[in-house]
């Protein structure tokens, strides 16, 4: 679970909820099914003309990784893993290198250094890894700006909910109490709208880009680590390569262990 995102959705919510009670507005005048509806399905609507299909498919599942998380091998792993494979790759030759990425998980890591095994040059790896990840941050992209796009759409369609609202409470000026009723309740679709649209989707298309940004920086880890294979490099070699990855204070030395 990414414990961030569920600390910042319930927080934003318990911020709002306890700012009314301290500035002494009903909480309940929240449950507005007609605000629900014109920001969520309003949004919606806005999205399905901005987007094709084939892109909205994806939102449960970005959904899933903002609140699930997304397993990305960490740097230092990765540097613990090429040196073995270096290792290995002294000892036995390019079936060592073979044997090796047959045992990886992940299937970026296990393709490109099959590419390696395979005797491919330096030029053709280089080439398919870097064309590989300019498709995933496209897609990246993509997916994170359906959130943006979100964050845009729903403080505008919160006004056009408080121009409703008070279109219907105009229609109510002989009866004083409703009229004040009216006009509250016309401005929590404004109130939800600049919620949704700055404390979730604008937010979450950020947290999207810095997840895709990481394992962008982690793919061309591993294909930097891949083209120093295919170049025969030691493992001491290998580790001063790919340590310049890792952020100062997160370097260990295998050397040291």
């Amino acid at each position: 679970m990414e414990k961030s995102t569920v600390i910042g959705v319930v927080g934003g919510i318990a911020a709002v909820g306890v700012g009314m009670a301290l500035k002494g507005a009903d909480p309940h005048a929240l449950i507005n099914p007609a605000a629900f509806l014109i920001i969520i399905a309003g949004t919606a609507a806005a999205l399905f003309n901005a987007f094709p299909t084939k892109d909205l498919k994806k939102f449960p599942k970005l959904l899933k990784i903002l609140f699930g998380g997304k397993k990305i091998m960490p740097k230092q792993d990765i540097l613990e893993l090429f040196v073995s494979v270096a290792k290995s790759a002294k000892a036995e030759g390019v079936v060592g290198i073979e044997k090796r990425a047959n045992e990886i998980d992940d299937p970026f890591i296990r393709s490109t250094m099959i590419l390696v095994a395979d005797g491919f040059s330096a030029e053709f790896i280089s080439d398919v890894v870097e064309s590989e990840i300019k498709q995933m941050e496209e897609r990246h992209r993509a997916g994170a700006l359906i959130f943006s796009q979100a964050g845009m759409y729903a403080p505008t369609l919160g006004v056009l909910g408080a121009v409703i609202g008070l279109i219907a409470a105009l229609g109510n000026l002989s009866d004083i109490d409703m009229l004040g009723h009216s006009i509250a309740a016309a401005f929590v679709a404004t109130l939800l709208g600049i919620f949704t649209g700055y404390v979730l989707w604008h937010p979450f298309a950020t947290k999207l880009k810095q997840i895709s940004q990481e394992e962008v920086e982690m793919k061309k880890m591993v294909l930097e680590g891949a083209l120093a294979l295919q170049e025969g490099a030691s493992s001491i070699a290998m580790e001063a390569k790919l340590q310049s990855f890792i952020p100062l204070s997160e370097r260990k030395s295998l050397r040291e262990e």
